[in-house]
């Protein structure tokens, strides 16, 4: 009983450690950034251009923002 406790931890504690490791260290690209940086780099390889993107609307507050 206690090699499977220990296995199971073992496991449980590498799929955590795989799971952590997802991903890249920034900060996230809103759409307005990515549609941003695809149009650029359209522009670079000398491909057709993606349509423009369209400014984002400003966020208005909602009134339980300041539970957040």
């Amino acid at each position: 009983m206690t090699g499977n406790r220990l296995f199971t931890a073992l496991a449980l504690i590498a799929v955590i450690a795989l799971a952590s490791a997802c991903g890249r260290k920034s900060g996230l690209d809103t759409p307005y950034e990515a549609a941003v940086q695809a149009r650029k780099d359209a522009e670079k390889a000398k491909e057709p251009l993606p349509p423009e993107p369209e400014k984002p609307v400003k966020d208005r507050p909602f009134i339980l923002d300041g539970l957040i």
